[in-house]
């Protein structure tokens, strides 16, 4: 009875600390997973908390779990139109890229530690994979605003890349503790049919499991608070079934997650909310086991040999894996660099560490020591300067303006849109137009506006105010776009590359725009698509983030594929440019008088 009374005291007090220690941490732009890390040395054997723990099969078990969880809730969050944009290059990342990553690792590890060539592909192996937690609340917890489409390669990778790295350990582990360590056409065979399960049979599983759970939602009349439930263990389910029949059940999870954010159901609002702090607790709780695994004094005789395979792995191997695997895409140098040095390592490398400790492998508690310091310095040395490298290489964007306080209603699924009432923040670009000019499309609707409590017709309101609410009826994949529309604009976001505040398809008629933003364009142009338009208007060649000024507003290239302008952003209030800058509209008026047709 003492004993569960204790484990309750010190285990909801360590979470009480990390989340308080968190919150304090990112005012200094640590890791957040770094301190929750630490925060599990300090309870350990080694620090002021004295706990014993050494059960590497409970780590393994909750390190399972939480994973699970973590990639599920990380593919409800991936929206399919990103996500199938980048899933080529992100495979290729993802398998090639991995087994490049884990061979030069390996070599780095085979002479600095001095152990024979299958112990280092073993490290290597185990260090190859992003983490998706720490890339996850990297780019969430910061809200990194990257160009193109970067963030969504980032996330699709640390998705994806869990079963080529589950497999090479798994592999090497067997081999090293087998009779015959040779690695015959008959093994090489076998591994390859292993890894054709994992790949193929965690995709199908995760397409299969992620529409069962789909109908389930949307079959099953429960209470509301049961939908989130009913999630969370079908997904829990899903990870354990493909585990058990040897596919991967992280590729599954994630997979099901994004079939099940992508499609209307039931509690949706209930469910991203409830995995949301699932998820949370699943890194908290993940971090604090792994930091109380390990005691720092066992890291001292490997510190020196560990620091140098974590810069061959940083500036060496991850670089050479994602040139080799981007160079084929036509990725841009600099887009390269930063997605090589965003190659963050965290839970999966170190939850790959338990492996050999609980097969019995010779030495694995020292290999282990070596990940766990490979872990700290990627955390430390990447998850510290990420932003500072993003702002140097030109791939982060100023960020979007403070997201308003917002309450969602969830309505039924089969109405397409949900219901949302926003406060009107202070310099808000929803302040800048008359009610009947925001720059709103026929899908969204304004029920009413609350001012000092009184409830308004929004036809009776000629101009919004700070501070009053707005009750809006939109699809919900256009909520981050109000969200932009009365959330609080930074003072400093003057940035003259910043995408625009509403994105289009750039085949979009560029009358439509116009219509909707009130701003002037040729007439004869009204059917141009946007993207044509500004290619032909465009003095240099077309790449995202130039832009073309018309007026009070300025066109933003977003995307551009095979040299095609596939989508274009808007910009309400365009910083001041120089004087030259501002002839834009006479050049634009020029060339529609002339007829001028440039390819």
């Amino acid at each position: 009875m003492d004993f569960s009374n204790h484990l309750i005291l010190i285990g909801s007090a360590l979470i009480l600390i990390s989340i308080i220690a968190g919150t304090l941490s990112s005012r200094f732009g640590a890791p957040l997973l770094l301190v929750f890390l630490v925060l599990g040395m300090l309870a350990g054997e080694d620090g002021p908390g004295g706990l014993k723990f050494n059960d590497y099969d409970t780590t393994y078990l909750v390190g399972s779990i939480a994973l699970a969880v973590i990639l599920f809730d990380g593919g409800l969050r991936t929206r399919w139109k990103d996500f199938r944009g980048v899933s080529a290059p992100a495979a290729v990342l993802a398998t090639a890229g991995v087994l490049i990553t884990a061979a030069i690792t390996g070599v780095a590890a085979r002479f600095l530690l001095g152990v024979d060539w299958l112990e280092g592909l073993l490290i290597g192996s185990i260090v190859a994979s992003t983490d998706a937690a720490a890339v996850f609340l990297l780019l969430s917890a910061r809200a990194m605003r990257l160009r193109d489409r970067l963030g969504s390669i980032l996330e699709a990778e640390a998705g994806l890349n869990d079963p080529m790295a589950v497999l090479l350990t798994i592999t090497c582990v067997g081999l090293i503790t087998s009779t015959d360590p040779s690695l015959t056409l008959e093994t090489a065979t076998i591994v390859a049919g292993q890894f054709s399960l994992q790949i193929v049979g965690g995709l199908l599983a995760g397409l299969f499991g992620g529409y069962v759970l789909l109908t389930a939602l949307n079959g099953l009349s429960i209470a509301s608070g049961l939908y989130p439930v009913l999630a969370a263990s079908g997904a829990l389910l899903l990870f354990a079934g493909a585990q058990e029949i040897g596919a991967s059940g992280f590729l599954a999870v994630y997979i099901a997650g994004l079939v099940v954010g992508n499609r209307r159901h039931k509690a949706t609002l209930l469910i991203n909310r409830f995995h949301d702090g699932l998820a949370w607790l699943c890194q908290i709780v993940m971090f604090l086991i792994l930091g109380l695994l390990i005691t720092p004094s066992s890291l001292v005789p490997v510190i020196v040999p560990a620091i140098g395979i974590a810069a061959a792995l940083m500036f060496l191997a991850r670089p050479a894996a994602v040139a080799l695997s981007l160079v084929l895409f036509k990725f841009p140098p600099r887009e390269i660099a930063f997605v090589s040095w965003v190659g963050l390592r965290g839970a999966v490398p170190i939850f790959l560490g338990t492996i050999p400790v609980i097969a019995g492998v010779e030495n694995a508690e020292t290999y282990f020591g070596v990940v766990y310091t490979v872990v700290m310095a990627s955390l430390i040395v990447q998850g510290w300067s990420v932003n500072a490298v993003g702002r140097r290489l030109g791939v982060l964007l100023a960020p979007r303006p403070t997201q308003p306080p917002r309450v969602e209603i969830d309505l039924p699924s089969d109405t397409g849109r949900d219901m949302a009432a926003y406060n009107v923040q202070a310099r808000s670009l929803a302040l800048r137009r008359p009610v009947s000019r925001l720059p709103l499309g026929e899908e969204f609707d304004i029920i009413s506006i609350i001012r000092d409590g009184v409830l308004h017709n929004p036809a009776t309101v000629e101009r919004l105010a700070p501070g009053d609410d707005v009750i809006v009826l939109a699809p919900p994949d256009h909520l981050p776009s109000l969200d932009r529309l009365f959330g609080q604009r930074q003072p400093g976001q003057n940035d003259p590359d910043l995408m625009g505040e509403f994105t289009f398809d750039g085949t979009t008629p560029l009358g439509a725009i116009a219509d909707a933003y009130d701003f002037w364009i040729p007439h004869n142009r009204r059917d141009t698509a946007v993207g044509t338009f500004l290619r032909r208007n465009l003095l240099r060649r077309p790449v995202p983030g130039r832009h073309l000024r018309l007026g009070s507003v300025a066109l933003i290239i977003g995307r551009v594929e095979d040299k095609e302008i596939t989508s274009v952003s808007i910009d309400l209030d365009p910083p001041a440019v120089a004087w030259w800058r501002r002839l834009d509209i006479v050049r634009v008026w020029l060339e529609s008088c002339l007829g001028r047709r440039t390819e």
